[in-house]
């Protein structure tokens, strides 16, 4: 496995820990990304949906990485991902605390940018 492919397994591997975060705790987790509304049980019900959408992604990731089969569809898969959450913190403005704001941009689009850079070296 090439040394870009190992990076995409651990960029996948940190995601997948992310992603069982928010499957175990999303009250706890959630709350820290879209403030106190996100403990009620009906808002878990999406953050486990994008536990599940980031699950999925990094199995792809590492499976694809494993077997020596092209990372461009799950790495822009990611990187679609990242911007949706990204933009739709930021499309919810107000409603969304300023702080969370601030940490989504700097996470998800870190992570977008991560998962595009990789992408290009995969290519």
């Amino acid at each position: 496995m090439t040394s870009a492919r190992k990076l995409a397994v651990a960029f996948a591997a940190a995601r997948g820990v992310y992603a069982v975060a928010l499957l175990a705790a999303p009250g706890r987790i959630g709350t820290s990304w879209l403030g106190p509304g996100a403990g009620a049980p009906a808002v878990h019900v999406a953050i486990r949906g994008l536990a599940a959408r980031d699950a999925a992604l990094v199995a792809g990731t590492i499976d694809a990485a494993v077997r020596g089969r092209p990372l461009l569809p799950w790495l822009l898969g990611t990187v679609g991902g990242d911007l949706t959450d990204l933009t739709a913190t930021l499309v919810a403005g107000d409603a969304v605390p300023r702080r969370s704001r601030r940490g989504t941009v700097a996470l998800a689009g870190g992570s977008a940018l991560a998962a595009a850079a990789l992408a290009i070296g995969d290519a």
